[in-house]
């Protein structure tokens, strides 16, 4: 499906009124159904992972969802491309509404009409490059063009591993109007959430004829179904069942870098953690990697035979005798 015309609710299978808890809880049930993980070489099971996660990128921030209910597919510009922050009305007198342009938020003012007669120091005022024209004369230099960031939804997975991954997101065309674009990003081994991605030349285009500024992606880290990161630290529960929490032995664990196991000692209380050195995420720029937190769940057993619910009951009767 064209991503301009999808319906990030129905993607999610969620209503419009769904709060932030409902929104995360179908992401993470989705994202365990769909992980490439789960289904490898199924190309369709990737798209829908990648379109579950560009949804919740944008529903579980309250700005661009605020923004996306107000202008659906055309969320990240507002209503006819216009930047957000800005309102449109019709050139005539200032100061009342149909009377040029007004400003929102204390966004910076200025007629649309007089504006409209020097196209080019329109644009510099409404990106706030003004300041850099030294005088008409210096203002026909060539120079840079402004620098733009957007947001991406990264992965615990695509964070641990690194790599490079195809984003669909919007540039300035020549003209700055926002057109679609793919591109292909980076990703360094341990990136955090709030990260800054650069891809040169990918920003506004210069005045003049100037060179194109940047595009500077912002790192956001989707939640995983089962881990928690901590600075360069993950936490986990670890499944034990419950004699091997009351004699001791061998646990499974699943870490990002793949299964393995430790061992807990006897009379393992429900909820004690096991730090695991150097199983958690990647320091960036190398270092090493942090620990793995194992929290441990006890299970306990379902659908007793006849022969160990005799045994548990006996048990009981040994411990109760002990107590008296």
């Amino acid at each position: 499906m064209d991503t301009r015309t999808r319906d990030y609710y129905k993607t999610l299978g969620v209503g419009r009124n769904a709060s932030d808890k409902e929104i995360k809880s179908a992401y993470r049930k989705l994202a365990r159904k769909y992980h490439p993980d789960v289904n490898p070489g199924d190309k369709q099971a990737e798209d829908k992972f990648k379109e579950i996660g560009e949804a919740y990128e944008v529903l579980s921030d309250p700005e661009k969802r605020r923004r996306y209910d107000q202008f659906g597919s055309n969320w990240q510009r507002g209503p006819q491309g216009v930047p957000p922050g800005w309102e449109v009305f019709r050139s005539g007198q200032r100061g009342r509404p149909g009377t040029g342009r007004r400003p929102v938020n204390g966004a910076p003012s200025i007629d649309f009409e007089t504006a409209a007669g020097d196209l080019g120091e329109f644009f510099e005022t409404i990106l706030g490059r003004g300041a850099r024209g030294a005088g008409r004369v210096g203002g026909t230099r060539p120079r840079a063009g402004e620098d733009l960031e957007q947001e991406i939804g990264v992965t615990l997975e695509e964070a641990y591993q690194g790599g490079s991954r195809e984003f669909i997101i919007d540039v300035p065309d020549a003209g700055n109007r926002p057109v679609r674009e793919r591109i292909e990003v980076k990703i360094p081994p341990g990136v955090r959430d709030g990260t800054r991605l650069r891809v040169a030349g990918k920003g506004h285009p210069g005045p003049n004829g100037g060179p194109r500024g940047d595009l500077y992606l912002r790192v956001k880290l989707l939640p995983h179904e089962r881990l928690e990161r901590r600075g360069d630290d993950l936490h986990g529960e670890v499944p034990v069942p419950l004699w091997d929490a009351l004699l001791g032995g061998e646990v499974e664990v699943h870490t990002l870098s793949g299964k393995g196991t430790f061992r807990i000692p006897p009379e393992t209380q429900n909820g004690r953690t096991f730090r695991l050195p150097g199983q958690g995420m990647p320091k960036m720029g190398g270092g090493g990697k942090g620990d793995f937190f194992a929290r441990v769940k006890v299970i306990l057993p379902e659908h007793l035979t006849a022969q160990e619910r005799t045994m548990f009951e006996d048990l009981r009767r040994l411990r109760a005798g002990e107590g008296g």
